[in-house]
């Protein structure tokens, strides 16, 4: 499964389609969103299964410029079509999912 956003349209459709989404804005050139990346996908993996993760190159600059990125790495956790939370830079994986599993077990706890 390709989790790589190719367009505006492809990531909004996502967004409107899933009721929980993260976006992993990144540069091919930022060592910090190298080595989150791996942590990230664990994060989801382990404790939020239910949850789209999306990853978009910020080369692409009109995906990041409609969402208001301007920092590699920025992560926008989305739930039911709307943006809750916004991380840039120095992420913490640990306080990142702390915040995600307030509104992910709203979201689930009937799934």
């Amino acid at each position: 499964m390709n989790n790589e956003i190719q367009s505006l349209e492809e990531l909004q459709n996502i967004v409107a389609d899933k009721p929980a989404t993260l976006a992993y804005f990144y540069n091919d050139n930022c060592a910090p969103c190298l080595s989150l990346r791996p942590k990230v996908i664990d994060m989801i993996n382990e404790h939020f299964p239910k949850m789209e993760l999306r990853f978009i190159n910020s080369d692409k600059r009109d995906i990041p410029a409609n969402y208001g990125v301007y920092d590699n790495p920025t992560l926008l956790v989305f739930f039911d079509r709307k943006e809750y939370i916004r991380v840039s830079k120095y992420v913490s994986t640990h306080q990142l999912a702390e915040q995600i599993q307030r509104y992910y077990d709203m979201i689930f706890e009937d799934a």
